[in-house]
């Protein structure tokens, strides 16, 4: 068995169980924990495991119950920068919420093999998260929007009310200067319930979000705490939304020279 071969049977091991133990994967594998190390190391590299105590597990979204294919394509640096800075707001031991959608899919990933508690009305969230034994995890449940796997509707809504979290994380599809804009009515009444059930609201949105309006407004800027997007941010738009005491953080996207920069609260 060559090396890529072995690696591609480790990583569909990792995919259909979500956490093992280092030696359950050389049991499998038939190798020594020496070269299963060096295959983790490897695909950690890629995107496909991250690696914790005594094992790893998979965060890979290939195998994922909704496919982002499509909408991953846009941004895709952007985004996984977004997502780890995103993560490293976030205090072992805290609740959050995630809601669906690309990018704070990659804020989950980010957040995986740590001890949080994550609450969530997305199935991708659920899927990576849900096999993760450092992430305590609560699933909302409502009718499933088929697009993006996240459930919504008045049941949703009222079981976000009977929670409480640390911090809510958000996406959005649009950014104007008088709010933050989603493209569908009912996912925007969950999030202005996540937004009202959280001790902070965090925003995660790419660059190319700011300028666009969707069809329903979440909510204003005076509700936001904290806004992370890319360094390829318009600095006009730091400066608005300063003006609104919006904490911007900017993550660098790999390739480009810029540190991260943050404005003060």
């Amino acid at each position: 068995m060559t090396a890529d071969e072995r690696r591609q049977r480790l990583t569909e091991f990792l995919a259909q169980r979500g956490f093992v133990e280092l030696s359950a994967m050389t049991a499998a594998l038939d190798v020594s924990e020496s070269t299963i190390r060096r295959d983790l190391t490897q695909l950690e590299a890629e995107g496909l495991v991250r690696r914790t105590h005594g094992g790893a597990v998979f965060v890979s979204d290939r195998f994922s119950v909704l496919s982002f294919a499509a909408r991953e394509s846009t941004a895709q640096a952007e985004k996984a920068a977004i997502g780890r800075a995103a993560a490293a707001l976030v205090r072992d031991g805290e609740a959050l919420m995630l809601d669906g959608g690309t990018t704070t899919f990659q804020v989950a990933r980010a957040l995986a093999g740590r001890p949080v508690q994550i609450v969530t009305n997305s199935l991708p969230i659920a899927n990576l998260l849900g096999v993760d034994p450092a992430v305590e995890l609560i699933l909302i449940g409502g009718y499933i929007y088929p697009r993006t796997g996240v459930a919504l509707g008045p049941q949703t809504t009222q079981l976000l009310a009977s929670v409480h979290v640390n911090k809510a994380v958000m996406g959005c599809a649009g950014l104007m200067e008088d709010g933050l804009y989603n493209a569908n009515a009912l996912m925007v009444e969950a999030e202005r319930q996540m937004m009202k059930s959280a001790d902070e609201v965090i925003i995660v949105a790419d660059s190319s979000k700011f300028g666009r309006r969707a069809l329903a407004r979440m909510g204003t800027w005076d509700e936001v705490d904290r806004l992370v997007t890319d360094d390829r941010l318009d600095g006009q738009w730091r400066t608005r939304l300063e003006k609104h005491g919006v904490q911007v953080i900017c993550a660098p996207v790999e390739g480009n020279v810029r540190r991260v920069r943050e404005a003060p609260a």
